[in-house]
C-alpha cells in the first residue's frame, strides 16, 4: 500500500505531519493493505491564517485493486483529528466494500 500526502500552502512542518499521517492511515487501514494499491491523502487549512473551529481538512481517496477509487472527507479543529475521522470514515467503506466483494465470491 503506497501513501501519498499532500498538503496546502497553510500547513507547517510537513514532515512531521506526513510521519503521523502516514502512521495513522497504515495503522487504521493496516488490514486492507493487500488489496489497496494506494492511498492519497490532502491536507487543507481552509481559513489559512484565520482560525476556526473546523476549519482543517482531510480528503482521503483509497485505490482497491480493479476498483474505482473511493474517497472520504472529514473537517475539524486540528490536522490529527481530521486525519484520524477520514480515516476512521475511509475503514468503514473499505469494510463494506470488501464484505459486498467477499459475498459475491
Amino acid at each position: 500500500m503506497q501513501i501519498q500526502v499532500n498538503t496546502d500552502k497553510n500547513i507547517e512542518g510537513r514532515e512531521e505531519i506526513v510521519a503521523q499521517v502516514e502512521a495513522t492511515v497504515a495503522s487504521s487501514l493496516g488490514r486492507f493493505s493487500k488489496r489497496i494499491t494506494r492511498v492519497e491523502i490532502h491536507l487543507s487549512d481552509e481559513n489559512g491564517d484565520k482560525n476556526g473551529q473546523t476549519d482543517k481538512r482531510c480528503m482521503m481517496e483509497a485505490r482497491l485493486e480493479g476498483r474505482q477509487p473511493t474517497a472520504v472527507t472529514c473537517e475539524a479543529a486540528t490536522i490529527a483529528q481530521a486525519v484520524a475521522g477520514a480515516a476512521d470514515k475511509m475503514k468503514h467503506c473499505l469494510k463494506s466494500t470488501v464484505g459486498r466483494l467477499q459475498e459475491h465470491r
